[in-house]
């Protein structure tokens, strides 16, 4: 991948293996947006970067640049990994749709909280209770922080149901109180199998928000998230036998193993985008 950090502005020049739309509207984040410029633009705990899309590159200009070179894994070779995938014939076709897509380095305890919410839920509406838990989060340059676990911790019942967030609620509070003397940091240094069990041992979190969580906070790329999109990727596109989720999760780790959770972002986008055009 190549990028060059200049004066603090990240420039990044192959456009293959980075494009904020694809990377930023795959389903892996959700406080980001355009601003009035139409530049894409997003946040990360404490940290925001704005996204400028020039002819020979994307620069990406934010208060941390270090945190965002990691942020957006720009010292991994995305074409290595697509070759790779390629050799799946079906998804050899998909990838050109969301070339241009990275998974992100998420942290941890924000994606813990955020597929909390995303259960059941629409994007805009999802975006909608985060930003109004970010409310207690510190005042930052025009945005306020991700709260911290003591913040959460601290936070009312109150609070929660104030969200809008619904039955949600009392999983927030349960899982931010579950969480002020856990350090996550240890957490990450578990296997995949025992990470899972954690996770599903908050109040909230279920196998498929487990996946998701261990994907996009954890870093877990052998893991595939199944949702409805991916199960009509599954049966459109793969196999008309029957099967469960925890099945076709399984039977798409088995086909793309490390790099199961890169190929379900490509698979996810192009079924999105299709039906959206159609």
């Amino acid at each position: 991948m190549i990028y060059k950090l200049e004066n603090d502005i990240i420039k990044v020049f192959d456009k293959t293996q980075f494009n904020p739309k694809h990377i930023l509207e795959c389903g892996q984040v959700f406080r980001f947006g355009i601003d009035k410029n139409g530049n894409y633009f997003v946040i990360s705990k404490d940290n925001k970067a704005t996204i400028i899309e020039k002819d020979d590159c994307c620069e990406i200009i934010s208060n941390n640049p270090d945190y965002f070179v990691n942020y957006f894994d720009l010292n991994t070779d995305y074409n290595e990994i697509k070759t790779t995938l390629s050799k799946n014939v079906t998804l050899s076709k998909m990838i050109p749709f969301g070339e241009g897509i990275r998974i992100l380095n998420g942290d941890a305890h924000e994606m813990i909280f955020s597929y909390i919410i995303s259960q059941n839920n629409n994007i805009k509406r999802i975006q909608k209770i985060i930003d109004k838990l970010c409310e207690i989060g510190i005042k930052k340059d025009g945005f306020n922080a991700f709260p911290t676990i003591d913040e959460l911790a601290n936070a009312p019942i109150e609070f929660y149901q104030s969200l809008g967030a619904g039955y949600r609620d009392k999983f927030l509070k349960q899982t931010a109180d579950a969480l002020k003397n856990i350090n996550l940091e240890e957490i990450k240094q578990k296997s995949t199998d025992e990470i899972y069990n954690f996770l599903i041992s908050l109040q909230g979190i279920g196998p498929k928000v487990a996946s998701c969580i261990l994907l996009f906070g954890f870093q877990k790329k052998d893991k595939f998230p199944v949702d409805t999109w991916i199960e009509q990727v599954y049966y459109n596109h793969f196999s008309n036998k029957k099967m469960s989720r925890p099945e076709i999760q399984k039977y798409f780790e088995n086909e793309f193993k490390e790099y199961s959770g890169i190929a379900q972002q490509y698979l996810f986008y192009f079924e999105r985008e299709r039906k959206t055009k159609e």
